[in-house]
């Protein structure tokens, strides 16, 4: 049995709604997975829960939906912020991908002093997300905001979230052992670690706490997606 195609939509969902599919999201019904009117389908939109819905028309580039019932009430994931320095593109896309599954609710770019890629594409990260979102039935989208300097990141820094900064080679706890229950973030730095004054003003803020991932070096994907299983885990949810 093939499984039921998921979209994310920005309307509100309630029984009997008509919402109307962009080009984007009727080719992909139409063409991808070769859907025909009438096809059952899952949407979420972040607010409203999952809805069963059917496909009520297709036009020559756009089509609509029609809600039917909802399949589950909305529920809120784990309060996991993840901070990640740019890398190259493909593994770029890899950490908001898994990052998305992991259940992060903000995924956040930031500039390093050591990054070698110094720009992101903010609509092509979020369809990333989207299409992590929709794959495995996260009911909403994390927040991408726009890419910042470390510093200007983390200058109105909640003090009760704990930021978890990997920092390689250096006098951490591991941070399996560091996690604290709530909210919490995650750092991971750029392919050529953080500078050294900079990990040293990392070190000195309040609400940082140095971290370790294990006796290897990791790539910054790697990182990522392992610090974040371990808060995931951690988190109960």
């Amino acid at each position: 049995m093939a499984a039921t195609a998921r979209l994310h939509v920005e309307a509100a969902l309630s029984a009997g709604a008509e919402i109307p599919l962009p080009e984007d999201q009727a080719h992909y019904l139409r063409h991808v997975l070769r859907q025909e009117v009438g096809a059952q389908l899952l949407l979420f939109n972040g607010r409203d829960g999952e809805w069963q819905a059917e496909i009520a028309r297709f036009g020559k580039r756009d089509g609509s939906l029609r809600v039917r019932e909802q399949t589950r009430r909305q529920q809120n994931g784990p309060d996991l912020w993840l901070l990640f320095a740019p890398i190259r593109q493909g593994r770029l896309e890899t950490i908001v991908e898994k990052a998305t599954e992991l259940g992060a609710a903000r995924i956040i770019p930031v500039l390093t002093r050591r990054c070698q890629v110094r720009q992101v594409n903010p609509a092509r990260l979020l369809a990333n997300a989207r299409e992590a979102a929709e794959q495995c039935e996260r009911l909403d989208l994390p927040e991408i905001p726009p890419l910042a300097e470390l510093q200007s990141a983390l200058g109105a820094w909640p003090q009760d979230r704990p930021l978890y900064v990997c920092l390689e080679r250096a006098q951490a706890r591991p941070l399996a052992e560091a996690i604290t229950p709530g909210p919490a973030a995650l750092l991971v730095g750029p392919e050529g670690g953080f500078a050294p004054e900079e990990a040293n003003w990392l070190a000195g803020l309040p609400f940082v706490v140095p971290v370790g991932l294990g006796p290897r070096i990791l790539r910054a994907e790697t990182a990522a997606i392992a610090g974040l299983a371990l808060l995931m885990a951690a988190s109960g949810r």
